[in-house]
């Protein structure tokens, strides 16, 4: 929990490994940017140390530091980190992967989001990487491909992947030709990834039944078009 000390709100964060510490700061750094409040922080493997204070009011806690970090314990429920199970007592072997991407132009600024459950429908993880300029059908593969690398990071060895691209599962499982040469790369390091895994199944779904990865994507896009307009206005 959060401690105020020495003219400053402290807290120190343990999770079940690097990648996952990553993911959290990554999130916590978007949610600054936009805030426009930056904290300091300090990160050793599996531990995230956080310092909050506000220099315009001299290096000291104010009302902004306590909102940034409310904001900041949100990221960290909506992570579910406070209640990660050690490995040693808990082994994931099978996961269900929601994934999407979206382009806002088609190219245009896009950006990756996957969600991981557990056998039981629990959330295990979710995330959304910005991407940059690209296409549409990009941004689908590499959320699959963010997914899969996650799932790998948690040892899972069985993955069912449910996209609402039809043009990406039918082409992972086969039926359709990748016919654009841009995305044979990631295409064939998806294959390398599935390989590594005991088994993966692929399943088209509606959107509508997507609404959790589509809502990383566009969260990841709006932080996005926010930090950018911030930097405009300065």
């Amino acid at each position: 929990m959060w401690q105020e000390k020495n003219g400053v709100l402290y807290r120190e964060i343990s999770f079940k490994d690097f990648n996952q510490a990553f993911d959290f700061m990554k999130e916590v750094a978007q949610e600054s940017e936009v805030r426009q409040h930056h904290p300091r922080w300090e990160n050793e493997w599996n531990k995230v140390k956080i310092w909050l204070s506000t220099h315009d009011a001299g290096g000291k806690v104010t009302d902004k530091d306590y909102a940034m970090a409310e904001a900041i314990d949100e990221i960290l429920k909506k992570h579910k980190m406070d209640k990660t199970v050690d490995k040693k007592t808990t082994t994931i072997t099978e996961v269900k992967l929601y994934a999407d991407g979206g382009s806002r132009g088609n190219p245009g600024p896009s950006a990756a989001g996957f969600v991981l459950f557990d056998k039981d429908g629990q959330i295990l993880q979710k995330n959304g990487v910005y991407l940059g300029v690209t296409t549409n059908n990009q941004a689908e593969y590499q959320a699959l491909k963010a997914g899969l690398e996650a799932s790998k990071t948690l040892g899972a060895r069985i993955i069912d992947v449910y996209m609402d691209s039809l043009l990406v599962i039918n082409q992972m499982k086969g039926v359709f030709k990748v016919k654009n040469r841009d995305l044979w790369p990631v295409h064939e390091s998806i294959n390398n990834l599935v390989a590594s895994f005991k088994e993966v199944s692929f399943t088209h779904i509606p959107r509508e039944l997507n609404k959790l990865a589509d809502a990383e994507v566009n969260q990841t896009l709006d932080a996005e078009s926010n930090k950018q307009n911030e930097s405009d206005r300065i």
